[in-house]
């Protein structure tokens, strides 16, 4: 799967940074000794979409096709990691 990496700070509404690899985001994450969420995202689709598409969310009530529910979706299967002061400290190896 192609993949983009993004970082969310703790706190933050909004992303911070966008990376092509893991590796690249993790060395911008040391340096700058950020706390967050650094999660792999699949390009030119939403998660929604994407987790429907794999199977590993179904729609199961009215609620769940709604602009509320589709807008804010993540999915715990996406790769992710936890970061604090810059070093990985849960998530994905």
């Amino acid at each position: 799967m192609i993949e983009v990496w993004v970082f969310h700070g703790n706190s933050g509404r909004h992303t911070s940074g966008v990376f092509s690899t893991r590796t690249l985001a993790e060395d911008w994450i040391l340096h700058h000794r950020l706390s967050g969420v650094l999660t792999a995202y699949p390009p030119d689709r939403g998660v929604y979409d994407w987790a429907v598409r794999r199977g590993t969310f179904r729609a199961r009530r009215d609620g769940h096709h709604s602009p509320a529910f589709i807008g804010p979706f993540s999915s715990a299967v996406q790769d992710h990691a936890h970061h604090e002061d810059g070093v990985r400290v849960a998530g994905c190896e």
